[in-house]
């Protein structure tokens, strides 16, 4: 695999550092900036916005330019944000500062996922797509504790400073190892980027990731108190226990890129049953000490399975725009984040006890497989031979991602 991967890896380790470590900084953010914590709370919603709004918005109208440029640029708009946030006098302009922190999360994993898949070869792009979200899933071990401590002891601001740092590595690493590329002429320009999101296959693919991943949100946004009053566990062991969840997903991640390089659409069935099922289990497996952290390590590792297939089918839908398709993914992402807390959320409240989410979730991973079942079926209608295999052969200007 090319070195230009550790570049996009470097750049996706700091965007998951900054998206996870705000929940463990809410406490400190609200005593500081004299707000409560449910108001403190909106600064994870206004990243996630961002996200929503920047994925497909700066992806299309980026279409035309070099790839290795709009990286370079993405980066150093994160970089922008995080440090704003650290100096924000007070609430409002810290709101607008993590708002700002967030639009270039998808493009730049978008983007990054089209330069990834033109530099491996064809057999291989789905591993390269998993090895560029290492960098997120190892934010989850090791970047987001870390962060946490740290602003937890030299105060929140030196967090946002440290995320601002990881961005400068990733702009030095993306400008010295993904090779130079040119502006791409042949791009349909916006009008075009846009209206290749307009087939049902493509919002098929989108739905898959709203309701697969919102399946994994809807437990994981309430693990915490899973964990302490079902499971026994002291409010001081929660962090290293989330740790495992990032084992899980890094685990999922690399196996889920292998086994997609195989067959694609059987890696995402196999990954959305499994979640259903460690979901459906996870009642029983919350009620001990000892098997708890298993099904911490099994939501990771069975949600992140799914995560190169779902992008490489969306950008196959989209051929004609993989920026713009696989940036949209990543805005789905973050709506099955929302969604799925909000969902999970009213189960709790319905007074069905603490592990009902995951319950709810289990439902959710089935209305997927749903989705993908139905998504299938039109494929086949539209069947042409081999065009499985060939998935990401299907993203076009793969030679201008690769050549000096």
């Amino acid at each position: 695999m090319p070195l230009a991967l550790l570049a996009l890896a470097v750049g996706a380790f700091g965007i998951g550092t900054t998206e996870f470590v705000m929940m463990g900084l809410l406490p400190d953010v609200a005593d500081d900036l004299h707000v409560s914590i449910p108001t403190a709370g909106h600064l994870v919603s206004a990243y996630a916005l961002g996200v929503v709004i920047g994925a497909p918005l700066l992806a299309a109208v980026t279409a035309r330019m070099s790839r290795r440029k709009v990286l370079i640029g993405l980066m150093l708009l994160f970089i922008a944000g995080n440090t704003l946030s650290a100096f924000a006098p007070d609430y409002d302009w810290l709101l607008a500062a993590r708002f700002l922190s967030g639009l270039p999360h998808g493009a730049f994993f978008g983007v990054g996922a089209v330069v990834a898949t033109g530099l491996a070869a064809p057999e291989r792009k789905a591993r390269a797509v998993s090895l560029m979200f290492l960098g997120l899933t190892i934010a989850n071990i090791a970047g987001v504790p870390v962060a946490t401590l740290m602003g937890q002891h030299l105060g929140w601001r030196s967090t946002f400073l440290g995320v601002s740092v990881i961005g400068v590595l990733a702009v030095v690493s993306l400008a010295l190892l993904v090779p130079r590329d040119g502006a791409h002429s042949s791009s349909a320009g916006l009008r075009g980027e846009m209206a290749a999101l307009r087939s049902l296959p493509v919002w098929l693919a989108l739905g898959t990731t709203v309701a697969g991943f919102g399946a994994l949100f809807a437990a994981y946004s309430y693990i915490t108190p899973m964990l302490t009053d079902a499971a026994g566990y002291a409010d001081s062991s929660v962090t290293l226990l989330l740790a495992l969840f990032g084992v899980g997903a890094t685990a999922g991640n690399l196996l889920g890129g292998r086994l997609a390089d195989r067959s694609m659409r059987g890696t995402l069935f196999g990954g959305l049953v499994s979640l259903a099922v460690v979901l459906a289990l996870f009642p029983v497996l919350m009620g001990t000490a000892w098997s708890a952290p298993l099904a911490v390590v099994l939501l990771g590792t069975a949600a992140f399975v799914t995560s190169s297939p779902l992008l490489l089918m969306v950008m196959e839908k989209a051929s004609s725009a993989p920026s713009l398709a696989s940036s949209a993914n990543q805005a789905a992402f973050n709506l099955a984040n929302a969604g799925g807390a909000w969902i999970g959320g009213l189960a709790l409240a319905a007074g069905f006890g603490v592990t009902s989410p995951a319950v709810v979730g289990a439902g959710l991973a089935v209305l997927g497989l749903g989705v993908a079942g139905v998504a299938y079926a039109v494929d086949r209608r539209r069947a042409v031979p081999g065009r499985e295999r060939v998935v990401a052969s299907h993203v076009p200007e793969r030679s201008e991602s690769v050549h000096h």
